[in-house]
C-alpha cells in the first residue's frame, strides 16, 4: 500500500491500514506501509491540514511551511515547517478545548503535546512522529518505508496507491468499502450529530483502546 504523508491523519487512512494487519493470535502480521517521499508539495491537501470535531463543529486546523525558492519542486521531505509563528501554542489549545471532556484526551495528551513540542524542522519528520503516535495508541501494527523515487499512479510497485484518493476535498468510499460507515461516541454528537472520517485523534480520544476494535469491526 502507498500513501501520502498526512498532518492528523483522517480515520480513512488508518482503517487502510488496519485493513492490511492481522490480528489473529497465531499470527500477528504487521501492515506494509510505504510513504510517499518522493512527491511536490502540494496545498489544499492533508499533508499539513486535518479536521476535528470542536464545540461549533467541524473545524480544521493546519501549520505554515517555508515558501523558499522552487519549494513547490522540492520533495515533500524537504519542505520546512514555519516555526516563526505560534501557530503550535494554538493548535494545542484548539485541541485541549475540544476534545478535553472526552473520555481518552487526558490519558494522551501530555504524550502527545511532547511529541508536537519536539518541533522538527521537516515537514514530512513532523508527520512521521504523528502517523507513529497514532498507530502506536490504536494498536495497529505496520511496517513503513519510505519511498526512494516518485512513481506515477497506477504503476503498481508499492501495491494499492491512496496518494490522491485519500484527499480532504475529494470523497473515496473507503470506510463503505471497509464496512466502516458506522458511528461511535463523540462528545458534541447531540449538539451537531455524528461526523465521519474526522482525524484519527477523534476517534482515539473518544474511544482508546477500543480504537482498533471499531477500526477491525470487532
Amino acid at each position: 500500500m502507498l500513501l501520502g504523508t498526512a498532518y492528523f491523519p483522517p480515520i480513512e487512512y488508518f482503517a487502510a491500514i488496519a485493513a492490511e494487519f492481522s490480528l489473529s493470535p497465531e499470527a500477528k502480521v504487521p501492515a506494509q506501509v510505504w510513504i510517499e517521499a518522493q512527491e511536490t508539495y502540494r496545498k489544499q491537501s492533508y499533508r499539513n491540514r486535518c479536521k476535528f470535531y470542536a464545540a461549533s463543529g467541524l473545524q480544521t486546523l493546519s501549520f505554515p511551511v517555508v515558501h523558499e525558492g522552487g519549494s513547490h519542486s522540492l520533495p515533500i521531505s524537504e519542505i520546512r515547517i514555519d516555526w516563526s509563528v505560534p501557530w503550535l501554542q494554538r493548535t494545542e489549545r484548539a485541541i485541549a478545548s475540544a476534545y478535553e471532556s472526552s473520555a481518552y484526551f487526558d490519558y494522551y495528551k501530555d504524550e502527545l503535546f511532547a511529541l508536537l513540542e519536539k518541533r522538527p524542522e521537516k515537514l514530512f519528520d513532523f508527520n512521521l512522529s504523528i502517523i507513529r503516535f497514532f498507530l502506536d495508541k490504536t494498536g495497529i501494527e505496520a511496517d513503513l518505508r519510505m519511498t526512494q523515487q516518485w512513481t506515477p499512479p497506477g504503476s503498481g510497485i508499492y501495491g494499492r496507491d491512496l496518494r490522491e484518493v485519500i484527499h480532504p476535498k475529494r470523497e473515496n468510499g473507503i470506510l463503505e468499502e471497509l464496512g466502516l460507515k458506522k458511528p461511535y461516541f463523540q462528545v458534541f454528537a447531540r449538539k451537531h450529530g455524528f461526523i465521519a472520517n474526522l482525524s484519527i485523534m477523534d476517534l482515539l480520544f473518544n474511544e482508546g483502546p477500543d480504537s482498533i476494535l471499531w477500526l477491525k469491526k470487532l
